[in-house]
């Protein structure tokens, strides 16, 4: 397949549990993608040209800084950004750009901030300790409900600074409805974060004009889930927004003028960017987006919709396998599911030992959404608490990409009908 040609390391051979070598799956999308060979080429081919960038004179450094301010244009042109009134802050991922916003979003403790609960732990945990947060519900599927968004709107009366949501969910894929967020937040005089980190590698996003009720204010989303594992992520959003105040990171390269008496601060994203940046993370962003806009974010995400189409049909016809809310409309490809009477973590670790397919259980960094499609009550949370080391309750997921085939999808129907056949066997060793 084409889109399988793009991408490092998809005929790796991999030992099983018995010694035998065989052709690695990786259905663990979510958590990380490989590189795109693109991405190897880039990296590669600008090494020799790396140097220190803004303050040298030297003919690389210009090179390099050249090839790093130049790039936000590409990122901006890549999400819809507008230039003249968004900036582009590099960051090593989006759990970094979320506590960096975090800490200049606003500095009044009065400040209330809606998050959800769907959220990975990155879009909840950096609100808390800041601001009031208060959390928009989901149905038992684990979707948002808008009238609780507007319920909660109304209720704080103004004091929603920020509704932050996921763009797609990391544990069920459902994509959330964040241009009608968007108008609800701007009615109530509120912005809007989408956490992008699943969202963005798999389905094309638009920010929107700033004239516009649907556009989305702050977008942040991480190289490492869009085929440029290289460390580096972006937050953008309005330039306004940090060009008053200090920067969470205060050092070298975020500074105009200093002395013992004062500071005058850089103008973001340089403001915002401390030290010596990763350049090389960013080539590798990119190529990335680069190579993604040449495949097409519609092409991508209608075969990875087939994929997504296909395994949900073939995992729903064993009995064993249970599914949690298997509407597989408006989702990026991702399915999780458990096997009766096998523990999560027993499921994935067969899946590797004995076919080489690796996927993810667990909680995903999301255990509040996971306790409630699970419908865990409190008092199992709390037995839990008292012991976090314990086997906790979880699901496994898999999740494709787009180099992932219906091959490697029938083989993992194989192993599915394996694991059920010896059930017992694998209940007690």
């Amino acid at each position: 397949m084409y889109f399988r040609n793009l991408v490092v390391g998809v005929n790796t051979l991999v030992p099983l549990k018995n010694g035998k070598l065989t052709r690695y799956i990786n259905f663990d999308n979510a958590a990380t993608t490989p590189p795109f060979i693109n991405v190897m080429n880039a990296i590669n081919s600008f090494a020799p040209w790396y140097s220190s960038i803004h303050r040298g004179t030297g003919y690389k450094s210009v090179f390099s800084t050249e090839i790093y301010e130049s790039s936000r244009e590409k990122v901006l042109n890549f999400i819809g950004g507008d230039s003249k009134l968004d900036t582009v802050i590099y960051v090593r991922n989006t759990t970094e750009a979320i506590n960096k916003l975090s800490n200049r979003l606003c500095k009044d403790d009065k400040c209330v901030v809606l998050s959800t609960f769907m959220e990975h732990h990155s879009n909840d945990l950096p609100w808390r300790g800041k601001f009031k947060v208060d959390y928009i519900e989901t149905d038992d599927c684990g979707r948002l409900l808008l009238d609780d968004l507007e319920g909660k709107l109304k209720k704080y009366d103004g004091k929603v600074k920020l509704v932050a949501v996921t763009g797609a969910s990391n544990v069920t894929g459902y994509i959330n409805p964040y241009y009608e967020i968007a108008k609800l937040a701007h009615k109530y005089g509120a912005f809007i974060l989408v956490d992008g980190a699943q969202l963005i590698p798999h389905r094309k996003f638009d920010m929107k004009s700033h004239s516009d009720d649907e556009h989305i204010d702050f977008i942040a989303f991480s190289g490492h889930k869009m085929y440029a594992p290289f460390g580096v992520g972006a937050l953008i959003g309005p330039k306004r927004i940090f060009e008053k105040g200090e920067p969470d990171l205060k050092g070298g390269g975020t500074v105009k003028v200093v002395s013992h008496d004062f500071v005058i601060w850089e103008d973001p994203p340089s403001k915002e960017e401390a030290g010596t940046p990763n350049l090389m993370g960013v080539v590798a962003l990119i190529a990335a987006i680069e190579t993604l806009q040449n495949i097409g974010m519609d092409k991508i995400d209608e075969y990875e919709g087939t994929l997504l189409k296909y395994a949900n049909h073939i995992l729903s016809q064993f009995n064993d396998v249970e599914l949690y809310c298997p509407d597989i409309s408006n989702k990026v490809a991702i399915i999780p599911f458990n096997i009766k009477g096998i523990y999560h973590g027993k499921v994935a670790e067969i899946l590797s030992d004995y076919f080489a397919i690796a996927v993810r259980s667990g909680c995903f960094c999301a255990q509040p959404y996971i306790q409630r499609l699970l419908r865990i009550d409190k008092q199992k949370i709390l037995k839990i608490s008292k012991n976090p080391d314990s086997k906790r309750p979880g699901m496994v997921r898999l999740s494709f990409g787009l180099y992932n085939t219906f091959d490697e999808i029938d083989i993992l129907a194989r192993a599915i009908r394996f694991i059920i056949a010896n059930k017992s066997y694998f209940q007690s060793n």
